[in-house]
């Protein structure tokens, strides 16, 4: 891919963006989703690119790529307002890296009291603003496969209730979930996004708040115009803006 194909591609799935926000039933909101461009394994000049276009929220699966490009000098400086996501699992002897760096806007991976609880004590240590607190979603998993992370959609009020409660340093704003690969829409709604949908409906019932003020994530390139049109509010789309990743032999 090339700077000017990124920025066709990025402005088509603009337009598949707010196309699917009109699909959605009434009660669904007609709030425009946050999208966030997934540039792992993609080089600066393509992020620069879609920067240049407008594009503010970038997503990084592993934890050292994301590293590497938070702090790249070039990014830095032609890249101020750039806002990063990890949306990969994160290991608890990364997080002090993580609470490090540059412009870090949201960590979407949250599965655990335990996890949680180190990057409450790691933000607080780190953070240079000092009333400022960090994003976070709850991951779920809705599809119930054992190799994938998040917690059991059971346990989400637990979890959202420990960070509101116990982590000072973090603010929980959602939830989110990678669900099944491959999930063909053309069968009906995808199972594990009506799941997160629930999760959601429960989880407003039982903290007694509106379900339009937690956040979902959901949705990637091969399927984030269905998530739209269920609900989500933050999607992950890599391909579809930067081209297939390159396979590494």
């Amino acid at each position: 891919m090339t700077e000017s194909d990124v920025l066709l591609a990025l402005q088509e799935v603009r337009d598949n963006v707010k196309a699917a926000v009109l699909k959605r039933p009434e009660g669904n909101g007609v709030t425009e989703p946050r999208l966030v461009a997934v540039s792992k394994t993609k080089p600066k000049q393509l992020i620069i690119a879609a920067y240049s276009a407008g594009q503010r929220h970038f997503g990084e699966n592993y934890v050292q790529e994301l590293d590497e490009k938070s702090h790249d000098p070039e990014l830095l400086e032609t890249c101020p307002d750039i806002c990063w996501h990890l949306i990969g699992h994160l290991q608890g002897n990364k997080v002090n890296k993580v609470t490090q760096m540059p412009n870090l806007f949201m960590v979407e991976t949250v599965d655990s009291e335990k996890l949680a609880s180190a990057l409450n004590t790691s933000y607080e240590k780190y953070r240079k603003q000092k009333d400022h607190r960090l994003k976070v979603m709850i991951q779920i998993n809705t599809s119930g496969e054992k190799e994938k992370s998040g917690c059991l959609p059971e346990e989400a009020d637990k979890l959202y209730t420990f960070v509101q409660e116990k982590c000072p340093s973090l603010e929980v704003v959602g939830i989110m979930t990678i669900g099944q690969y491959g999930y063909d829409v053309s069968s009906g709604p995808n199972p594990d996004f009506l799941r997160l949908v629930k999760c959601r409906k429960d989880l407003a019932s039982k903290l007694g708040i509106d379900e339009h003020d937690i956040e979902l994530s959901m949705g990637m390139s091969t399927d984030y115009e269905h998530a739209i049109e269920l609900g989500s509010t933050n999607v992950r789309v890599g391909s579809s803006i930067f081209g297939e990743r390159e396979k590494k032999h």
